[in-house]
């Protein structure tokens, strides 16, 4: 039990490093395209987004 929250919690942190490592490398251009500033990405990121 505690060994598979553990691993889950690792892989939600995985997962939101991924995507906000993405989010970062758009332009702009492409993040005001779907609605974010460079300032949203880690909110975004915490709220799933």
């Amino acid at each position: 039990m505690f060994l598979s929250v553990v691993l889950s919690t690792l892989r939600q942190w995985h997962r939101s490093r991924k995507t906000a490592r993405e989010l970062g490398a758009l332009t702009d251009r492409e993040l005001s395209d779907i609605g974010l500033t460079r300032g949203d990405i880690s909110k975004a990121v915490r709220q799933g987004r």
